[in-house]
């Protein structure tokens, strides 16, 4: 299926029309008004001639807490979905992947023809060895443990019931890297105890604004479903932006990236409140965007499209 398109251009006509209204002078004194109103390049998500990851990326996992098999599965099949040796039925997770490919990747320095992920190596710390309370400063040191290759991704997943500084006030997950082994890191924690309102909606009812009701998580867990709409976000990020000088929109300390551009957008038609025009499946009413390896339905976030500056959505 075509990947579509969700605008996000109501604030410049939300300026348009007050400059509109401002202007009652001549022609020329509201084009000057609107050129105050340019916007500059760095409020323009673009390339900024850094360092993508590309080629053989290979993904190592720590799970941080207790985790059941089920939950892992959702997860390692998403990894081994990206670039699965047999594509899943259309909308797909490696058609989102290509899309990455075709609005990213392609476009940096020595770009390549294909980007694979691999799945390298899994490793849990059940007992929490740092503790439950952990500090953004202990996550590189967390990700060392993944032991991530060279160009790789160390995925660091904590369980619903560790906290971090900032998880559930300010972030969902984050991405970061280690410049000296050149390799980036992501880590996302488990909301359903915690935040499920922020961090796993559509799964859950919004903490704030409108109740809409909850949409079926395709897993039947809303944490982990939760978790891994925002492991596609990072992750996304990750790749194109693994070392804050690649593709980004703003200052670099609150960058916008592939998927962050594109808040709450999962389907066509998306607006604040509402996910988009979703998938939804027959048996277990699951609403999905991506069908994945072993079976699996995946609910992935739009990408931004720096060349159109709207949202690709896969349905």
């Amino acid at each position: 299926m075509a990947a579509t398109h969700t605008s996000h251009v109501f604030a410049l006509a939300l300026v348009s029309a007050l400059l509109l209204s401002l202007a009652h002078g001549s022609l020329g004194a509201s084009r000057r008004l609107l050129d105050l109103y340019t916007p500059q390049p760095s409020e323009l998500l673009t390339y900024h001639n850094g360092t993508v990851l590309r080629g053989a990326i290979p993904v190592s996992v720590l799970w941080y807490g207790r985790f059941t098999p089920a939950q892992k599965a959702v997860v390692s099949d998403f990894l081994l979905s990206l670039t699965a040796a047999s594509p899943s039925p259309t909308p797909s997770v490696s058609q989102w992947w290509d899309t990455i490919n075709q609005l990213y990747l392609s476009k940096a320095k020595g770009a390549r023809s294909s980007t694979q992920v691999a799945l390298a190596r899994q490793v849990s710390d059940e007992r929490c060895s740092l503790g439950k309370s952990l500090k953004l400063s202990q996550l590189p040191a967390l990700a060392a443990r993944a032991r991530p290759g060279k160009g790789g991704i160390a995925l660091v997943l904590t369980a619903q019931d560790v906290a971090l500084e900032g998880f559930c006030m300010s972030r969902c997950g984050l991405h970061g890297s280690d410049a000296r082994a050149r390799a980036a890191y992501v880590w996302v924690g488990n909301s359903a105890t915690q935040c499920p309102g922020q961090c796993a909606w559509p799964f859950h009812k919004p903490a704030y604004g409108p109740q809409a009701p909850a949409l079926v998580p395709p897993s039947g867990d809303v944490g982990m479903d939760g978790m891994l709409m925002n492991v596609a976000s990072m992750v996304a990020g990750a790749v194109t932006n693994p070392f804050g000088d690649g593709f980004y929109q703003g200052p670099k300390g609150a960058a916008l990236e592939a998927c962050t551009a594109c808040p709450g957008v999962y389907g066509s038609g998306a607006y604040p409140g509402y996910a988009g025009n979703l998938a939804v499946d027959a048996t277990t009413g699951a609403s999905y965007n991506a069908n994945g390896a072993r079976g699996r339905k995946y609910l992935l976030p739009a990408l931004f499209d720096p060349a159109t500056s709207t949202c690709s959505t896969l349905v």
